[in-house]
């Protein structure tokens, strides 16, 4: 990889982990998160509680489009689901063959918006839905991104519109001689999957 690269994502991967620390930082005003369990000031969750639409309320002003459509959304927890046992059993099987660190599925999963009391049953339940939706498209997208690292790590010669976490270390298209000399040494280099678990 080109040095100038190599510096650039060292950066930016440094300043975004100075983001999500200010981020976090910020937040611990409203909440703190113990043990993965967020916890408000009673203040704060009454307020919350007293901002929560009944669920006799929400209902009536359900749009029928909603309603009508939120069953075929629901369909899509039977294909998550299997696809989530699936790839989580390829990555238990044979990233350890292949000296691939394995994704910590809790680091894209994050199921915790249960813990807003101004949300009803309903909003809850969808939030659930999207959190382990959107968390295992996410789970699924860097098994694949690690996969790739140790297959096939080309970059395509078109633009793409989303580059994965480890698209930037992959030799450029048509570059025959880094690949020879590259390929085998990517397979193998997830150093810096080392420095921690994602935040």
């Amino acid at each position: 990889m080109n040095k100038r690269i190599e510096e650039l994502l060292t950066s930016i991967k440094a300043l975004e982990k100075e983001l999500r620390e200010e981020i976090q930082r910020i937040r611990i005003d409203t909440y703190e998160i113990r043990d993965r369990t967020v916890r408000f000031t009673d203040e704060i969750r009454a307020h919350h509680k007293a901002q929560a639409m009944r669920l006799f309320d929400y209902l009536r002003h359900a749009q029928l489009k909603h309603v009508l459509t939120a069953p075929v959304i629901w369909l899509c927890v039977f294909p998550a689901l299997f696809l989530d046992l699936i790839v989580s059993l390829y990555q238990a099987i044979c990233f350890p063959v292949y000296g691939i660190p394995k994704v910590r599925r809790r680091d894209y999963i994050v199921i915790d918006r249960h813990y807003l009391a101004y949300l009803n049953i309903i909003q809850k339940a969808n939030c659930l839905f999207c959190g382990y939706f959107n968390g295992l498209l996410a789970y699924v997208g860097e098994i694949a991104a690690r996969t790739e690292q140790y297959w096939c790590p080309i970059k395509h010669a078109s633009q793409i519109k989303v580059e994965h976490s480890r698209y930037k270390r992959f030799v450029e298209y048509g570059d025959s001689e880094q690949f020879q000399v590259r390929a085998r040494s990517l397979r193998s280099d997830f150093r810096d999957l080392e420095e921690g678990p994602k935040e």
